[in-house]
Order: C-alpha cells, then sequence, then structure tokens
C-alpha cells in the first residue's frame, strides 16, 4: 500500500476556497435506488467542523422509513448483482481505486474537516481505504470452492460459497473513508448488495465516496447510502426485516452488544469490529528511539481516536527514564491546531463529549497519583482540543488502563519481569491489537503468541495493511475486515452431494 503522506499528492490545499469547494461538490440527499432523494422527514442533519464548532454541510436526516425503502432497493438488485460476473464486479472497484487515488486531496480535505484530523492523517486514510479496493478488486474473482470423491466412494462433494445476500454496514467517523471501502469492498466483491450507514459525525465522505462509486458503474440499488441523526431506530428497523441477511458493525462495545441482541430475531451474519485497549511492550532490548517514534505512531494518528491506538504504554524500567524523556519531548513540541493548517500534528476531538471524556480520565489518573509529564489540559480556544498529553507512574487503578482514551494521551507503566507484563497486558476485556519492541526474535514471537489480541504490530507503530485480516477477539468483536479472510464475511457456504451411478 501507497502511503499518499510520502507517495501521493504533497498536501491537500485548505483555502477558504478549497473548503468551500470540498464541501460543496457532495451530495446532500440520501442515495436509494436509482437517484438521490430527499429525506421522508423535513429537518436536515447539520455537520459540524469540530476545530471550530461552525456548520459545513446540511445533509438529509433519514428516518426508519428511508432505511426500509433503502433495504427493499438492495433486496431488488441482490438477484441480478449476484449473477453479475465477478470480474465485471472486480473492474468497477478497481476504478474506484483509481478515481480515489486520483481524488485524494478534496477526499482528504473533507475528512479533516468533518473529522478533525490533521492532512497529513486523512491523505494517509484516503491511500489505505482505495487500496481495499484494489484489493478485492482482485478478490472478486477468487471465490473458490471444492470438488472431491466422498470418502465411502460412489459419490461426490461439491461446495461453493455465494453471497449472503443484503447487507447493512454501519461506520464509524475516526476513518470515515477506510471503514467504509474496507466493508463496502467485500460485499460488492462477493456480489452482495449494501446499505451504508455512515456516522452521523461525518456524512459528508461517506456522500462523497457513494456518487465516486456510481459513476465507477455501480449498477442502482446496488450501494443505497442513508445519512441520519438518530441511528437507533433506523438501524433497528432495518434489522428486524426478514429481507436483510448480514450486519458488519464498526464502533464501540457497547453499541455492539446492542446490535448482536438485534441480530438474533432475524438470524443475522454478524461482524464486529469493536472496542480496544492496545497494550504496548517496549522490551530493555529495544531500539528506544525507533520505539519512541512507533509510540507517535500508534498513539497519535487520528487525534488519538483510534481502536487500535497504543492505550497502555509498558516500559522495561531499564529504559523507562530514557523513553519517557524522549517522548515528552515528541509530545511537548507537536503542533495543535485545526487540520487544515500546515505544519499540524494533531486536531480536535470529535466533539465536546469526546474531549470532556478524555479530560475525566486524566483526572482520574491524576488523582490516583499519575504524573502529568506533558500536556494533561483542554485547550482555551474554539473547537474541541485538549493537549497532547504523557501521563507516568500511572497506577493500576487508573480509569484510563480499563477503558478507551480514544485522545492524544498516553499513560506510561514500567515493569521488571516478561510474564508479569504479558498478564497485565492481557488483564482487560479488549482483545484487537498489541505492540511489541525487542530485539530479540525468541522473545519476539514469546510475547506475540501469549498476548491475547487478534493482531500483533511487531516493532512498528501500524497494523493497518489492506491484505491482512483486521479483527480482535475477546470483547473487541469478532470476524474479519481485509485479507483473503474478509470476503468470506459476505459468503455462505453451500454443500451439493452428489450420486454417481457405476
Amino acid at each position: 500500500m501507497t502511503d499518499p503522506a510520502v507517495d501521493g499528492p504533497m498536501a491537500a490545499s485548505g483555502s477558504a476556497a478549497a473548503e468551500r469547494s470540498a464541501t460543496a461538490s457532495v451530495p446532500k440527499q440520501l442515495r436509494i435506488g436509482p437517484s438521490w432523494r430527499d429525506a421522508s422527514a423535513a429537518t436536515g442533519l447539520a455537520v459540524e467542523d469540530p476545530s471550530t464548532g461552525e456548520t459545513l454541510a446540511e445533509v438529509a436526516d433519514a428516518t426508519p422509513t428511508d432505511g426500509l425503502a433503502a433495504l427493499l432497493a438492495a433486496h431488488h438488485s441482490q438477484a441480478s448483482w449476484a449473477l453479475t460476473a465477478p470480474r465485471v464486479r472486480g473492474e468497477i472497484l478497481r476504478r474506484a481505486y483509481e478515481r480515489i487515488t486520483a481524488d485524494s486531496a478534496r477526499l482528504a480535505l473533507l475528512i479533516t474537516l468533518e473529522m478533525g484530523k490533521p492532512l497529513a492523517d486523512s491523505l494517509w486514510e484516503v491511500g489505505y481505504a482505495a487500496d481495499f479496493f484494489r484489493w478485492y478488486a482482485e478478490e472478486a474473482v477468487r471465490t473458490d470452492g471444492a470438488y472431491a470423491t466422498a470418502p465411502a466412494g460412489g459419490g461426490r462433494v461439491l461446495t461453493m460459497r455465494q453471497p449472503v445476500g443484503p447487507c447493512l454496514l454501519i461506520t464509524p467517523w475516526n476513518l470515515p473513508l477506510a471503514m467504509a471501502t474496507r466493508k463496502i469492498g467485500a460485499a460488492l466483491a462477493a456480489g452482495c448488495t449494501a446499505i451504508l450507514k455512515p456516522a452521523e459525525q461525518t456524512p459528508l465522505t461517506a456522500l462523497a465516496l457513494t456518487e465516486i462509486l456510481l459513476d465507477c458503474g455501480v449498477p442502482e440499488g446496488v450501494l443505497n447510502t442513508v445519512t441520519t441523526s438518530d441511528p437507533g431506530p433506523l438501524v433497528a428497523a432495518v434489522m428486524a426485516d426478514p429481507r436483510l441477511r448480514k450486519v458488519s458493525f464498526t464502533g464501540s462495545t457497547d453499541v455492539g452488544r446492542i446490535l448482536i441482541a438485534q441480530s438474533a430475531s432475524q438470524v443475522l451474519r454478524v461482524s464486529m469490529e469493536l472496542g480496544g485497549n492496545a497494550p504496548f511492550l517496549v522490551f530493555a532490548d529495544a531500539d528506544v528511539a525507533a520505539a519512541v517514534e512507533g509510540a507517535v505512531l500508534a498513539k497519535m494518528r487520528t487525534n488519538g481516536e483510534a481502536c487500535t491506538a497504543a492505550n497502555r504504554l509498558y516500559i522495561a524500567r531499564d529504559i523507562a527514564d530514557e523513553f519517557t524523556e524522549r517522548l515528552t519531548a515528541r509530545l511537548a513540541g507537536m503542533r495543535v491546531g485545526r487540520g487544515t493548517e500546515p505544519g499540524v500534528e494533531t486536531g480536535p476531538l470529535i466533539d465536546a463529549a469526546a474531549r470532556g471524556h478524555v479530560d475525566r480520565l486524566v483526572r482520574d489518573a491524576e488523582r490516583r497519583g499519575a504524573r502529568v509529564a506533558t500536556g494533561g489540559h483542554t485547550m482555551p480556544r474554539a473547537g474541541h482540543f485538549f493537549e497532547p498529553t504523557l501521563l507516568a507512574g500511572v497506577p493500576a487503578d487508573a480509569l484510563m488502563l480499563r477503558e478507551e482514551i480514544f485522545g492524544p494521551v498516553a499513560p506510561l507503566i514500567t515493569f521488571d519481569d516478561e510474564a508479569d507484563v504479558v498478564t497485565a497486558a492481557n488483564d482487560t476485556q479488549y482483545g484487537l491489537a498489541a505492540y511489541i519492541y525487542t530485539r530479540d526474535l525468541g522473545r519476539a514471537l514469546r510475547v506475540a503468541e501469549q498476548l491475547e489480541a487478534g493482531m500483533v504490530a511487531l516493532n512498528q507503530g501500524t497494523v493497518a495493511n489492506s491484505s491482512a485480516p483486521f479483527g480482535g477477539i475477546k470483547h473487541s468483536g469478532y470476524g474479519r475486515e481485509g485479507g483473503r479472510e474478509g470476503i468470506g464475511d459476505y459468503l455462505a457456504i453451500k454443500y451439493v452431494a452428489i450420486s454417481l451411478p457405476d
């Protein structure tokens, strides 16, 4: 995968004119079946710029009635899309990959405007998002089965994989483009139609993506996009309808539990990519400078608002002072501001509630004895800003070691023993990602095998890769997205028993 911060456009324009043009270019209606249409409700959904609190645009605010109309359109198009040649489906996704890559500056600006992350992070996301379409364009023609002689002889066993049917794809606000392409790419490649329900904070990116896919040849009704300020009733109505066959959700564990329960009435297939509490382990033999840079990447990319973000930094006592000094300097020197401004490394949090949550966790850690090495406060300016923060000596009972921080705050804990730190790292309900820094190959493999996580990064600060299976264990969910495994969640296995005469 290319990194657009290096290989793509050097910058996306953040001028006022470019911002107006970017938001004005996006459709503001729902996409249902063959047309863009207004929502059945008269009210609109206002999209806020988290760096200023101002309204960027207003889009259609769908109701449950609109959600069911989108499902009807997906249902009507399912049979023809499933029969569409895999090569045709793949070529559509390949064209969409090329369009997204060519349009990376506009899309990155949209992401930054409605989500808040710096343009460099948004450009990275655009490249990551596009790569899912390139990957699934290739996977579309690789849906295989098996043919074998029955063990007893005299018959044959035939298995095939077929699309599960209409899917509801629910995406989060922190990576509004990549989380959509990761789901849409797999669904369309498998031959499933889809209803995309983006997060209410970031609908513009989803609408822009929908328009690109339609321009690239996605037939009417195959992809339907509904934006809403009240997703609960809409999602519940769609999930209660027997025409829906699958739900894929990325978001909080609390919401995931609700959706899993709701899926039971229709026995829906579900994929859940939920919360995380990633440990970041740095052993005494690690390259400290590299570990610090990896920690900055794992903690601060996307303003720390990622389920894979390093949530607990466990540092070997022998190198703790050096690591703390280096990381403190890096975080203290980060430029905070509106994501469209040149040189900004950290933007605002998504909303006031998110900033309040981060502040609550920091204050709790301080009360329990943690020391603020740098940062630690909300910022006195418009928007939802919080300082890049490092807390040293965080006690085991601090709430931030149990809850997702989802912000630019790094809690640091020292350790002495390998077995003890593995136990501490696994002492969480979550199991999404983990990070290890060590030069010892034996230790790297030993610890990676013991960590209770669906993904482990070794000597690097990211696990993002469209060709690898993304997902977690325990309360971080189940199912995988990306990689060869990703398309499997959208395919049902059919077995045909064949009797052959002598």
